[in-house]
């Protein structure tokens, strides 16, 4: 998760992420190298004395500032819009949950089974155990198998939410009478923290998202405690 003064993104938990990472320093990288290129030209304009009538009228230079860019636009573009389908495919997932937002707390239903589901709320900071994050521990987390493919269908009782998982890489808008759905892996175990990323109200901020992430046996095991207590 995220730490005080971290300048980065969250560390990738999900194939997705770890492409949208990729790209991210790659767009950094073209944006680094014009801002370098762009202040040297000021620099070397604002500082000399000679002039050079081939750079003031030239038919070569024009063409080449006007290719270069379209050509940096499209190393950009085609990345880009890669990932973007990528995040749209959905092939045969392992297992359904539906999550839908409330005035102020998330409900999950595991679609796959007949009576597994269940509210999740925040824990008040009174109640926070040793280790516990304030504003984003919850009092139920929505536990899923890692490296299995999880869909996610997201819709809203009442007003807007947004279903979002920053070191997933996901990120849906809950919409009344609107289904919405998204696809992720966790390649690896662990907690992943999120929250609602749209204003929905005076406890907007008091609606966190917590993912558990653990293996196939361990998550067979969990639901059936689940079913038995239901």
């Amino acid at each position: 998760m995220a730490h005080p003064s971290q300048l980065g993104l969250q560390d990738a938990a999900s194939p997705v992420m770890e492409e949208l990472l990729q790209f991210h320093d790659h767009a950094l990288m073209i944006v680094f190298l014009i801002s370098t290129f762009v202040l040297y030209i000021i620099a070397a304009m604002v500082s000399t004395k000679l002039t050079n009538k081939y750079i003031l009228d030239s038919q070569e230079i024009e063409i080449i500032w006007t290719l270069l860019p379209a050509a940096i636009l499209i190393l950009i573009a085609l990345p880009s819009l890669r990932i973007l389908y990528l995040m749209d495919e959905i092939n045969d997932p392992h297992l359904t949950i539906k999550a839908m937002g409330h005035q102020w707390y998330w409900s999950y239903e595991y679609t796959d089974y007949e009576d597994l589901g269940f509210d999740s709320y925040m824990v008040p900071t009174q109640d926070l155990l040793p280790g516990h994050f304030r504003l984003l521990e919850a009092d139920h987390r929505m536990v899923i198998p890692t490296e299995s493919p999880i869909r996610v269908l997201v819709s809203a009782e009442d007003v807007l939410h947004s279903w979002a998982v920053p070191s997933l890489g996901i990120k849906m808008d809950a919409v009344p009478g609107r289904l919405n759905q998204l696809a992720f892996i966790a390649s690896r175990s662990g907690v992943f923290y999120g929250q609602c990323s749209e204003i929905c109200g005076a406890n907007h901020s008091f609606m966190p998202i917590v993912v558990e992430a653990v293996p196939l046996e361990h998550f067979e095991t969990w639901s059936m405690l689940v079913l038995q207590d239901a």
